[in-house]
């Protein structure tokens, strides 16, 4: 089951908030055959996970299906996806599952049961205190758990219908609502096409991260405007030829708000820009 992504978290109380983790999705499945580690299309991925996989069969029930997400934790306990590659070779004694829904019970197909229900037998089933952890629901409304998820550094939030039966695919009966960041990077380029919103292509350190639009009022557009004609005339970065852009030499800097947690610029805004260095 896959949350779609939406700008703000639904209201009401029948939705479950929870936190969004950032690391792989994972099933957990115990029969006849043993306890397997499944990524979300479907490798087995015990070896790797061996440690979780011998904690798994710990779980006193004959046979499940467990999902949840394999992360890896930094220094404030947040989840980080960048250090997850290098723990599972590295060190997969510091991975922990983090299990969100429970689809089969000792025989028994979960899955038509609302998530409210599947969620309480999950809960019952893990013991405290392992490397398998139960995803708790964060208590408040929508937009207040959101709120203060941000504000700890989190991705972001999932939230999903209480009274929802589990359907693998996309659905709006789970959500899931990022954080945005801010940050400074270098402006590498422009694109302005008729009938089409602005656009500033960015790189940071180097790295090629997409476009962020352009909303400013007309006076600060037409500076921004100004500072890119003058700094223009760059050649195309090397694999980004094909973009219609005007490239720009190296000096005009933006400040981007961004989603978190994606490789490149999702819903990106300029908040503002300068000239390098920065005037006091």
């Amino acid at each position: 089951m896959e949350p779609e992504l939406v700008e703000q978290p639904p209201l009401g109380d029948g939705w479950s908030h929870e936190v969004k983790f950032d690391g792989y999705r994972t099933q957990v499945v115990k029969d006849a055959d043993g306890v397997r580690l499944f990524t979300k299309t479907g490798i087995d991925w015990t070896v790797k996970y061996r440690a979780l996989a011998t904690e798994a069969g710990t779980i006193e029930a004959e046979t499940f299906i467990i999902e949840g997400e394999v992360i890896v934790t930094n220094e404030d306990g947040l989840s980080d996806f960048h250090a997850l590659r290098s723990a599972i070779t590295r060190r997969p004694q510091d991975l922990y599952l983090v299990a969100f829904d429970l689809l089969h019970l000792n025989g028994h197909d979960l899955r038509d049961m609302p998530l409210k229900d599947r969620r309480e037998i999950l809960q019952a089933l893990i013991p405290a205190g392992g490397r398998i952890q139960f995803s708790e629901a964060l208590p408040g409304a929508g937009d207040a758990v959101y709120h203060l998820a941000c504000e700890a550094g989190l991705e972001g939030i999932v939230s999903k219908r209480l009274d929802g039966v589990y359907r693998s695919g996309s659905t709006m009966n789970w959500r899931k609502i990022k954080c945005f960041v801010e940050k400074e990077m270098d402006i590498i380029g422009v694109k302005r096409e008729t009938g089409k919103p602005a656009m500033v292509l960015m790189a940071d350190n180097g790295r090629y991260m997409g476009g962020a639009f352009v909303t400013f009022k007309a006076d600060k557009r037409q500076t921004l405007w100004s500072l890119a004609q003058e700094k223009g005339g760059a050649p195309a970065p090397k694999g980004l030829a094909k973009e219609k852009a005007e490239w720009l030499r190296p000096g005009l800097v933006g400040r981007v708000k961004f989603l978190k947690g994606e490789e490149r610029l999702r819903h990106a805004s300029l908040r503002d820009f300068w000239e390098q260095p920065r005037p006091h």
